[in-house]
């Protein structure tokens, strides 16, 4: 989006070999509204699964969370997608001005100076500005701004793909419970370019020191997924125990200013939080184009810099505090919490207040307590147009059944 602008962009990559790390993920609409003005919505609907329903409950049935797309607005659904196909669209869209440097660790930012020194000891720079995004584990952001909060979650997950085969919840994200300390969940995730298998994303909450173990005894582990999950059990199969499994950590993260000099935040770095709304991918698609809109509305970088973080705080901030607040219902020892949350989590979903908030908070609308973020018109028509294009090719082999019986 910067180098569309006309800004020169380098971007320095620590990896040898750029790529996408973790398995899948869901993208809401807010995050599909930023790759559309992108261009880039055909592409992921083209390798992403639509995603018309999130449903969880209890391992002996009781529902816990029940919430469909189309009870908020009937254009809109979620996009189930492997970070292989985002990553591959995104970084194939940049080839104008594109400047990168592989293998080169930034160890130091001077936010006065605009300055970068990477791990051999070379110095970058000096840059107008400096965009801090090396994710939830930051190691840069306290040099930027200190954090008024910056912690690791005791609890994480277990990840992997799997072949989708047969598997009935085409369109729905599922997931199931054991009081707070066992969660299961699946996610279709559709393809990636150069694999056309359609794929689910696994996870399996655990706490961190369960994680990376390779002394995980894979046949009970096997057995506690199967014991919850029968179905889901039987999709990896194929799957090595523990070492097909990815492992994956969170932590908390606040900042009361986002900026500093010639330096910003932006995504993780900015405001990590638990995966419990699904928006952490979402919010930093919106972290970029904010950044951008507000370098093209003020003439200094210190002006764009405020606006950008009043415009982003204001939206992210609610999802801040929900996700705190939401995790120990879902990973955690606090048995009777997610007792509570058995009984009263659904029933308050299906209110119609509730379940208007609860949506709204779930695709990524909600702003502040009681504010909405405005999806553009024709990003809903492109989805509007999306759904009716799948119903017709849905219905085309009923109908040419039909025609044959008929005959």
């Amino acid at each position: 989006m910067l180098s569309a602008d006309g800004h020169q962009v380098e971007v320095f990559e620590r990896a040898p070999t750029p790529g996408p790390v973790g398995a899948g993920f869901l993208l809401q609409p807010i995050g599909l509204a930023v790759l559309w003005e992108m261009g880039l919505l055909a592409g992921v609907l083209a390798h992403g699964a639509p995603i018309t329903r999130l449903h969880g409950q209890t391992a002996s049935g009781r529902p816990v969370m029940d919430m469909r797309y189309h009870e908020l607005d009937a254009r809109l659904f979620g996009l189930g997608l492997q970070r292989g196909a985002l990553f591959e669209l995104l970084d194939a869209a940049w080839s104008d001005g594109r400047c990168m440097h592989v293998d080169c660790e930034v160890v130091s930012v001077d936010s006065d100076a605009g300055t970068l020194v990477d791990a051999s000891g070379q110095r970058h720079g000096p840059y107008d500005l400096i965009v801090v995004a090396d994710g939830a584990a930051s190691r840069l952001r306290g040099q930027v701004v200190p954090a008024r909060l910056d912690r690791p979650y005791p609890w994480g997950a277990q990840w992997c793909l799997v072949e989708q085969g047969d598997w009935p919840w085409r369109d729905e994200l599922r997931q199931r419970y054991v009081r707070a300390h066992r969660m299961v969940g699946m996610l279709p995730v559709g393809t990636r370019p150069g694999d056309a298998t359609p794929r689910l994303s696994f996870f399996w909450s655990v706490p961190v020191t369960e994680l990376g173990s390779s002394a995980t005894d894979g046949e009970r582990w096997r057995s506690d997924v199967a014991g919850l999950w029968p179905e889901a059990a039987e999709r990896l199969d194929a799957t090595a125990v523990p070492d097909g499994l990815a492992s994956a950590r969170y932590r908390d993260a606040v900042h009361r200013d986002w900026y500093r000099g010639r330096a910003v935040l932006l995504g993780d770095s900015a405001h990590a939080m638990s995966p419990q709304l699904g928006q952490g991918v979402n919010m930093a698609l919106l972290d970029a184009q904010g950044l951008r809109d507000a370098l093209r509305a003020e003439s200094t970088v210190a002006a764009a810099m405020a606006r950008y973080q009043k415009q982003r705080q204001r939206h992210v901030g609610i999802y801040h505090f929900w996700s705190r607040w939401l995790t120990p219902l879902f990973q955690s020892d606090r048995h009777r919490l997610a007792a509570c949350r058995d009984l009263v989590f659904h029933p308050m979903s299906r209110l119609p207040g509730g379940r208007g908030q609860m949506l709204r908070v779930l695709t990524g609308t909600r702003q502040g307590w009681m504010g909405t973020w405005q999806l553009p018109s024709g990003f809903l028509e492109a989805l509007n147009a999306t759904r009716q294009s799948q119903q017709l090719a849905d219905a085309a082999p009923c109908r040419q059944d039909a025609q044959i019986s008929s005959a």
